[in-house]
């Protein structure tokens, strides 16, 4: 049996996914998920709250979320994109959710929309983003240490061959 914030989670996933590919407008989502199966039993209020922070947000999210990021953010499959959003959000924007539901929410969320490794991926640049957007709750999380630093991933350095010539005498 899901939690109401979890179906709200979901519908709001199902909502962003639409938003960014068929750039349909809030109020008509809300209206369209709103007559969806098992709405009722969801969080309408968290719904809310997610679908207009990520879509005003979002441009603020992606770029918290691009160092972290091994790829560019267009690279990044339109589901973790929304995945990914709604975790920021709920990182930055919703300190009553402790960093490790928003963080295991977004997991479950990828374990069952996307890809097959998907909610990897998630785990870990929502995990990185945690250490820096509530650092203090992490560190407390952890015994008081202080947080990893979130780093950005390496890119493979070009490599530079020298060609050397043996000269006899």
């Amino acid at each position: 049996m899901k939690s109401g914030r979890r179906r709200a989670r979901e519908f709001a996933l199902q909502a962003l996914y639409q938003w960014m590919l068929a750039g349909t407008a809030l109020a008509d989502l809300e209206k369209q998920v709103a007559e969806m199966e098992g709405y009722k039993h969801a969080d309408a209020a968290l719904f809310k709250a997610l679908l207009a922070g990520v879509t005003r947000h979002h441009e603020a999210h992606a770029q918290a979320l691009a160092p972290h990021l091994d790829r560019d953010w267009k690279d990044v499959s339109p589901i973790e994109r929304a995945i990914l959003l709604i975790g920021t959000h709920e990182l930055a924007s919703m300190p009553e959710t402790p960093y490790r539901v928003a963080i295991n929410e977004s997991i479950e969320l990828g374990k069952v929309f996307g890809g097959t490794d998907g909610h990897k991926y998630v785990n870990g640049i929502l995990d990185r983003l945690a250490a820096v957007v509530r650092a203090d709750e992490v560190a407390a999380q952890s015994g008081g240490q202080p947080p990893a630093r979130a780093k950005a991933p390496r890119k493979a350095a070009p490599v530079v061959v020298k060609k050397v010539r043996k000269v006899s005498k």
